[in-house]
């Protein structure tokens, strides 16, 4: 059995948001959905998290204080390729979403996010992860 599918059993999801009350609120729903989560207040912890540890997928805000989440979506990307990135704001706009999607985020979802879309979208995004691995196996 591939490592993947071991941790396809219980998926490993990282939260980069620099409001303590917004990482708190996603973390205490993933954890009652099963999920291992860790987070981060910016993108400098998020990058030296991802350095120790492999994520499954991460939830970026667009808006961190020491980078835009677009640009610490590509610096993900080229991190950890499979992670499955989902970018959030409170500011949605053509722009935003435009920019968001060209920088290799798989998915994007306004703040605040309700539970079952946001469990909607996770879901979603684990699931082309597996199916991609299985491709490449």
């Amino acid at each position: 059995m591939s490592e993947g599918r071991i941790m396809s059993k219980r998926a490993s999801i990282i939260i980069v948001d620099d409001e303590a009350p917004v990482r708190e609120t996603l973390s205490n729903i993933l954890r009652d959905e099963g999920y291992d989560v860790e987070t981060a207040k910016d993108g400098r912890e998020a990058i030296n998290k991802s350095k120790k540890g492999f994520f499954n997928l991460a939830l970026i805000d667009i808006r961190l204080p020491d980078a835009e989440g677009t640009s610490l979506l590509t610096e993900m990307k080229e991190r950890t390729p499979r992670m499955r990135k989902v970018i959030m704001t409170g500011y949605p706009s053509l722009q935003n979403t435009l920019e968001a999607l060209q920088k290799g985020a798989d998915a994007y979802i306004v703040k605040p996010p309700r539970t079952e879309k946001l469990l909607t979208v996770i879901r979603e995004q684990l699931n082309k992860q597996q199916e991609n691995e299985r491709v490449t196996e």
